[in-house]
């Protein structure tokens, strides 16, 4: 079924975010960001504004936007604090799984809850040795009675310490084979053997709680098992990844963006051999670089984003997206630095950050590498000789 905004209501929601992230973020950033300290005022804002609630059909309180809405509201967030848009991103993936594939009583208790934030968190997938290979996890649920009790480890949990509820990938039938057909996925709340162990220091991506968790002998209720049947946990959440590496895509450009615009603000002011930088050829060449990376990038999020919403199948464009913006809000956030010279490695401008924030999204929700496989394998799939 496709999802669309109309261009009035979209322009509504993106100059009302880009007069909140003005007046209410953009001034914050900075020391968040230097001392790592979660973003709580501005996330109880994001709340009144619905940010919870994106792609939330309207039926359950939430904004039902189209996923190219949300995409561009992403990479809007992205542009002023990358960590902001993780807040709302691994929440919507948990989201997502319930809207698409939970039982009704699932989406009439949970979606509710999700779109206000009273209820919120993210994913939990990847595990000390199963990142990329997801049928790799160790994490055991195993019925008794009316619940499972769940044991295991997942690392670099995002929204998992102010977060309260996450979609947590496990393993119900841990022999069958293939693989795939013994994982699950359970709607897990916090609780009694639910434990936070540690928050993962990180280069970048910094005010935003990720997470080392351990279960123990924590018990979920079966009714909270979504879709309500064993074995098609993986299926759900590679439907998910595909929203994922859009909006992880979508924060490329934000960075990509951010970079362009701080470096061609900059080369007007900067002045060497008696005339700003910009007139010198060097600086135009990268200029002229920056901003083409920036513009195919949003293009590229464009054509996926379209595709999800029509149900198309969109591994490829996904991939395609992520890949390729993620790649150059990585080259963008460089050449900025080169272009600001010392200032662009002084921790007092914001540079240095999307030189930091930039490689985790070569990385995040699918690695760079995994992409092109996935793009090449797509490529030959479409195109038989």
């Amino acid at each position: 079924m496709s999802t669309t905004t109309s261009h009035e209501e979209e322009q509504l929601i993106l100059d009302s975010l880009d007069r909140f992230l003005e007046t209410e973020v953009k001034q914050h950033v900075h020391q968040l960001e230097h001392d790592d300290i979660y973003p709580t005022e501005i996330v109880e804002k994001m709340k009144a504004l619905g940010l919870f609630g994106c792609i939330i059909d309207t039926e359950y309180g939430g904004l039902g936007l189209s996923t190219d809405t949300y995409a561009k509201v992403i990479s809007r967030i992205a542009e002023t604090w990358m960590s902001l848009s993780g807040v709302i991103n691994s929440h919507l993936i948990m989201a997502s799984a319930v809207q698409r594939h939970g039982t009704p009583e699932q989406k009439a208790y949970y979606l509710p809850r999700f779109a206000t934030g009273e209820l919120r968190g993210g994913i939990g997938l990847t595990e000390p040795d199963a990142g990329t290979d997801l049928q790799a996890i160790r994490t055991v649920a195993v019925r008794d009675g009316d619940h499972y009790v769940v044991n295991g480890t997942k690392t670099w949990i995002t929204n998992s310490m102010y977060g309260n509820t996450i979609a947590l990938l496990v393993k119900t039938d841990p022999n069958a084979q293939p693989r795939h057909k013994g994982m699950s996925l359970l709607i897990a709340e916090k609780g009694p053997g639910f434990n936070v162990v540690r928050k993962m220091e990180k280069l970048g991506y910094r005010g935003i709680d990720t997470c080392e968790l351990v279960f123990d002998s924590y018990c979920v209720p079966v009714d909270r098992l979504i879709g309500g049947v064993e074995g098609v946990g993986l299926k759900q959440v590679l439907a998910g990844l595909e929203l994922g590496r859009i909006n992880i895509a979508a924060r490329g450009v934000g960075v990509a963006r951010a970079a362009l615009k701080e470096a061609v603000a900059y080369s007007q002011v900067r002045k060497t051999f008696g005339k700003p930088i910009c007139e010198h050829q060097a600086i135009q060449l990268m200029l002229g670089e920056m901003a083409t990376r920036v513009e195919a990038s949003r293009l590229l999020v464009e054509s996926a984003a379209k595709a999800f919403d029509q149900g198309e199948r969109c591994d490829m464009e996904a991939g395609m997206a992520k890949y390729f913006a993620s790649e150059c809000a990585v080259s963008n956030a460089l050449d900025s630095m080169r272009i600001h010279g010392g200032y662009g490695y002084s921790k007092e401008f914001n540079i240095e950050r999307y030189y930091r924030d930039a490689p985790l999204l070569t990385i995040g929700e699918g690695t760079n590498e995994l992409q092109r496989i996935i793009i090449a394998k797509q490529l030959i799939e479409r195109n038989p000789a």
